[in-house]
């Protein structure tokens, strides 16, 4: 059976569950690792739901020492040193955000869009501001396709010395969440359950699990 195999790899976030690199986040992931070697104060991580851009600004905020505060949050005040923003969007409070970008500490923002679709989307009343957003440092995190998804599943499979037929894999990611963390925790649970059970990973196991959700976490 030809299986398709992408050149994936699975990093492990300081302090936190692993973040698994793919081309959709690579270079992202890249300059997030660069820090404090930044050639600029302020970033943004733009992209669609699911991307993962929350989980990586959290890795980052647990690397930089940063606290992580929502956009609409941001009339409240501001904390002093590195910070994440999440969800800048309609509505944020403009002058504390460029107060944020003039400070010229560490900053990571994240948005559905790209900075320089910003002032279209939400118009901006500072003009200093747009000029600032337009110039911000910025990379984007799409969603895994069906192709990308495929391949990190056989991969982690076969990080496990499991071979599992491409059908199962197939069925598996079609119902599974679309991001590769949940592809990560449902391949370590399949593996936990084919061992306790004695079974394969074969379809029928597949089912079962993606019909018994998992426990909630006690702590």
């Amino acid at each position: 059976m030809t299986q398709l195999v992408l050149p994936l790899e699975t990093r492990s976030a300081s302090g936190r569950a692993d973040f698994i690199v793919v081309p959709a986040n690579e270079r992202a992931v890249v300059f997030l690792d660069s820090y404090p070697d930044w050639p600029a104060p302020a970033v943004v991580l733009y992209g669609p739901p699911a991307c993962g851009k929350s989980h990586l600004a959290a890795v980052w905020a647990q690397k930089a020492g940063a606290e992580i505060l929502e956009a609409a949050d941001l009339h409240h005040g501001i904390p002093a040193g590195p910070l994440v923003v999440e969800n800048v969007a309609a509505g944020v409070a403009e002058a504390p955000l460029f107060a944020l970008l003039e400070r010229g500490t560490p900053l990571l923002l994240t948005a559905h869009v790209s900075p320089a679709e910003w002032p279209p989307a939400f118009p901006l009343v500072l003009p200093d501001l747009v000029s600032r957003v337009r110039a911000l440092l910025a990379f984007a995190l799409w969603a895994p396709d069906d192709a990308l998804l495929m391949g990190l599943a056989v991969k982690l499979f076969a990080d496990r010395q499991l071979a599992v037929p491409e059908s199962v894999v197939d069925h598996m990611i079609r119902r599974l969440e679309r991001s590769p963390g949940a592809i990560r925790d449902f391949i370590a649970r399949a593996d936990a359950a084919a061992l306790a059970a004695k079974r394969p990973i074969n379809l029928s196991l597949i089912k079962d699990l993606l019909e018994d959700p998992p426990l909630p976490a006690l702590f």
